[in-house]
């Protein structure tokens, strides 16, 4: 019994754990909303931005109260952060659209095979972006 609460308390107190866990609850987010777009026929590019969107707004929710415990008290305060996160993650969308579409259309590979290969990159520079640029008043 105590070493699993040493290893609930190591999870917890590490962010980078914290990140792994709720990153891939944003990949889950993202991929599934990207399946049920693409099973309802909607075109890939539109599908990809749709489930990139929706995956965004669930990873600031979570990055912000779980991964890296910013300390924004009110409304206003999560104003910069949001502005921030954002910015950097149009940057990883951009990245994330581009190499979607050169693995599905011009390598050939399945479209969910190309999307989640293009998470591996996203997900590091995700957490990155979040730790060195996005919140930054937790520490």
């Amino acid at each position: 019994m105590k070493k699993i609460k040493e290893l609930i308390t190591f999870c917890y107190g590490n962010d980078v754990v914290r990140y792994i866990f709720f990153g891939g609850c944003t990949t889950l987010v993202n991929l599934v909303c990207f399946f049920v777009l693409r099973k309802c026929n909607v075109e890939l590019n539109i599908a990809n931005v749709i489930s990139i969107i929706t995956a965004i707004i669930f990873a600031y929710v979570v990055n912000s109260k779980y991964v890296f415990q910013d300390k924004c008290e009110t409304l206003m305060d999560h104003i910069r952060p949001f502005c921030k996160f954002i910015s950097a993650r149009l940057l990883t969308m951009v990245i994330e659209v581009g190499g979607v579409w050169l693995l599905v259309e011009k390598m050939g590979m399945s479209d969910m095979i190309g999307k989640f290969c293009t998470q591996f990159i996203v997900l590091a520079l995700n957490y990155v972006f979040s730790k060195f640029f996005v919140f930054t008043t937790g520490r």
